[in-house]
């Protein structure tokens, strides 16, 4: 019985942790590209590396806090209401390359 109790907790902190992981093209799917296809309002476009650049320049947490606060016309937390850090992150670096 131990031994059930102990896999069904590890099968569902897999699942949670499954559930909640976002891919960062995803992201980019569901929230992004809106704006950063088309540079809308300034936004730097997806995989225009040049764009990105000297943003990069200024650190990853730097990014995510100005996806998390908004800029310009973007919304605080852009248009995800459901991402974590790290999905900002993996975004980022989707549309930064």
């Amino acid at each position: 019985m131990k031994k059930l109790l102990a896999m069904t907790a590890v099968a569902a902190l897999t699942l949670s942790s499954n559930v909640f992981a976002q891919d960062g093209e995803a992201v980019y799917n569901k929230a992004c590209q809106v704006c950063h296809s088309m540079g809308v309002a300034g936004a730097p476009k997806a995989h225009d590396a040049a764009a990105w650049e000297p943003r990069l320049a200024t650190g990853m947490d730097a990014l995510v806090g100005t996806v998390k606060t908004g800029k310009g016309a973007m919304p605080p937390g852009g248009m995800c209401t459901d991402c974590t850090d790290e999905d900002y992150q993996k975004a980022i670096e989707f549309m930064s390359k």
